[in-house]
């Protein structure tokens, strides 16, 4: 049984969502696509050992997503908008199982750490004019 079918009023799916969680379920899931495409351009610029405009941008939103993640005390601050949007499920569990979608976002900040001591450590190469 899914954390939706559990759920008080809960028992379906996609379908049985209001208009507003639908909505939030897709900018969220864009949210997130976008923060893994950030967190793997950095680790990219990490091993390459590039210092871009893009990559300052990506940090940022990352960042941004770190700060969030602060201000809910590991969940996500929308949690409590989105169920009162008629959404009980926690995004990650959508695509993981409870367990590994609690275990998810810590694995992702220390993923993320390391991305940003990556950069502060590797010290980008010199680029030869010719």
């Amino acid at each position: 049984m899914t954390a939706y079918e559990s759920a008080p009023g809960g028992g379906g799916g996609w379908d049985d969502l209001p208009a507003r969680a639908r909505v939030w379920r897709v900018v969220h899931a864009g949210w997130s696509i976008g923060q893994l495409a950030s967190l793997a351009y950095v680790w990219k610029c990490v091993l390459m050992r590039r210092r871009t405009d893009r990559l300052w941008a990506t940090l940022s939103f990352l960042l941004v997503e770190g700060a969030a993640l602060v201000v809910g005390r590991g969940n996500c601050p929308m949690g409590e908008v989105q169920e009162q949007w008629g959404d009980p499920v926690p995004f990650f569990e959508l695509i993981l199982p409870p367990r590994a979608a609690k275990a998810a976002v810590p694995a992702l900040a220390l993923v993320s750490i390391a991305a940003l001591l990556g950069v502060v450590v590797r010290r980008p190469r010199l680029v030869r004019h010719a």
